[in-house]
């Protein structure tokens, strides 16, 4: 269906400042949103308290309100610019909390304005842990064994004679995992229970028996109002359950998972947005239990989130664009596909390369918080790196990190003893991949007894020896093909290969034909093409990512363009 008629002026809603638990995600959906809708010729009305953010900038919206997102203020705002109606998925948490209870409240029908996007009764399937859970189990989708409460005495109650340590919770409403936590002793739970109640703004926390050590899986799905549905990405966690996605390093696709589990927790996930009748984008998460095929749902976001802006980079599908056009009218086999031009939203796009998305933490900053990590989230930015595989992602990723290392050798750890190593490889933090790297460097530990440990699966960890071993053969390849300190080598940092360090000498002619004729030398770089349907079809607006080998994709596009 078209553009709906009764649409003229739109209201959104910013996600306000870049905190702990929210970074820049937002902004990024925000602005393809704000940029969708002008381009048809709708009116934009932008509400966000911050000025620190190219969402404010005056082009993104012809009325920009740099206000502090409460009721009282978007209430006026809403009376003064008369929107017909408001968008209220692309806020992050901020903008669906205050959104919903604009429209509980009634004021939104007093003023005859509409909710894009999502229904009060739909938000509330998804964020009302109760709601949810009973949403869950009428579409026969698994939870984990778990109980909504209100009080203290209620979630100790519920531990105590059902469930048992360790358990989670979960506070409703909130961002990030805030006010939650898991608890292993009365001491923890009488803090994080109290916490949790007190952050909720409901005051509901959900306490749920943990499944540390699952596999955590999400889908990033997409539906319109005549119920088509894709799977626009799947992701996975390098930590299992237990560690916050936004601390985990993600994955993109999934790695780990046999076809069967894959098309599971896919089919899974489209049944839960055509359930909860979404319009727009959807985050899926789920934990599967590695040693069978049980799952269960974690959490579904029905809003553009943090995995989104993740998923839209990685595949080249503009999820935010898409989402405002779908909430505004459009269909999904209506609107274009923005980089083939030719094709429609409703392609599901394909990768042929892998993504890795790596956390940024401010523990430089805050020197005396604990690197602990759970299911409250504690960074601040991420990074994220493409490759033609995984060995090739996570390394630029690291790189990206900016925290004074080309590799996994991390100086400090280096320096450690042995023992020390193996206490930090069991201590969930955000310096723990550098430890296992140390582990499997110095063959203190083999991939199964980290396995054991961790719970991080033995793909991931087999990876890391890929690594392992390639340094040690780089370093071999440099001490049988040294020169003296007059000739230059110019090493390549190791990370940035898919297939090990590389070196480029200048001087002796003989010994670089030598070099370039060894297995470990750099190739030439290359630049890889993102255009959502790895080349199935031609793309007009791709973009590019930097790798060794093969052809090189950017020059081809230019010659055939330019």
């Amino acid at each position: 269906m078209p553009l709906n008629k009764n649409i003229h002026k739109v209201m959104v809603i910013g996600s306000g400042p870049i905190i702990i638990g929210q970074a820049a995600e937002f902004d990024y959906a925000g602005n393809q949103a704000c940029k969708a809708l002008k381009s048809l010729g709708l009116e934009v009305c932008l509400v966000n308290s911050n000025p620190a953010t190219l969402m404010t900038d005056h082009y993104m919206a012809d009325e920009i309100y740099l206000e502090p997102l409460t009721l009282k203020t978007l209430e006026r705002i809403i009376e003064k610019e008369k929107p017909d109606s408001l968008l209220s998925t692309l806020g992050g948490q901020t903008g669906l909390t205050l959104s919903m209870e604009l429209a509980k409240s009634g004021f939104l029908a007093s003023h005859n304005v509409q909710l894009l996007g999502a229904r009060p009764e739909t938000i509330d399937k998804a964020e009302d842990r109760q709601i949810f859970k009973d949403t869950m189990e009428a579409i026969g989708e698994p939870c984990i064994p778990s109980k909504v409460v209100t009080t203290y005495e209620d979630a100790a109650d519920f531990i105590h004679n059902e469930i048992g340590f360790p358990a989670i919770i979960r506070p409703a409403f909130t961002l990030g995992g805030t006010g939650g936590g898991i608890v292993t002793n009365e001491r923890e739970l009488d803090e994080i229970a109290h916490n949790g109640l007190h952050r909720s703004p409901i005051h509901q926390i959900l306490v749920e028996k943990c499944i540390s050590g699952w596999k955590e899986v999400e889908f990033e799905v997409m539906r319109d109002s005549t119920g088509n549905v894709i799977t626009i990405c799947s992701m996975e966690n390098f930590d299992p359950v237990g560690v916050h996605t936004g601390d985990s390093i993600v994955i993109a696709p999934t790695v780990t998972l046999a076809d069967k589990e894959y098309q599971m927790l896919r089919s899974a996930a489209l049944n839960i947005i055509s359930a909860l009748e979404i319009e727009g984008g959807c985050n899926c998460q789920f934990a599967l239990n590695p040693d069978s095929f049980e799952y269960a749902v974690i959490e579904v976001n029905p809003r553009v989130s943090r995995s989104s802006a993740l998923a839209s980079k990685a595949t080249g599908y503009p999820i935010a664009k898409v989402a405002a056009l779908i909430a505004v009218g459009f269909t999904l086999d209506e609107i274009p596909n923005f980089v083939t031009k030719k094709t429609k939203a409703c392609f599901e796009p394909v990768l042929d390369y892998v993504v890795v998305k790596m956390p940024k933490f401010p523990f430089d900053k805050f020197v005396y918080a604990s690197r602990k990590l759970g299911t409250q989230m504690k960074a601040t930015g991420e990074v994220m790196a493409i490759g033609q595989n995984f060995e090739e992602a996570i390394l630029k990723a690291v790189r990206g990190l900016e925290v004074g290392v080309k590799d996994l050798n991390l100086p400090a750890f280096e320096k450690e003893g042995d023992a020390k190593i193996c206490e930090r490889v069991a201590q969930c933090t955000d310096q723990r991949i550098f430890a296992i790297y140390q582990a499997l460097k110095r063959k203190l530990m083999t991939v199964e007894e980290i396995h054991s440990i961790t719970k991080i699966d033995e793909w991931f960890l087999d990876k890391l020896v890929n690594i392992v071993t390639m340094e040690a053969e780089t370093l071999k390849h440099r001490e049988r093909h040294c020169v003296s300190s007059e000739k230059t080598v110019q090493r390549s940092v190791f990370s940035e290969s898919p297939s090990g360090c590389a070196a480029k000498v200048q001087g002796d002619s003989t010994r670089h034909a030598e070099l370039v004729s060894a297995s470990l030398l750099y190739p030439p770089r290359s630049f890889k093409m993102v255009d959502t349907c790895a080349g199935e079809f031609d793309a007009e607006t791709p973009y590019f990512y930097s790798t060794t080998g093969g052809d090189n994709e950017a020059e081809a596009f230019l010659q055939e363009n330019i």
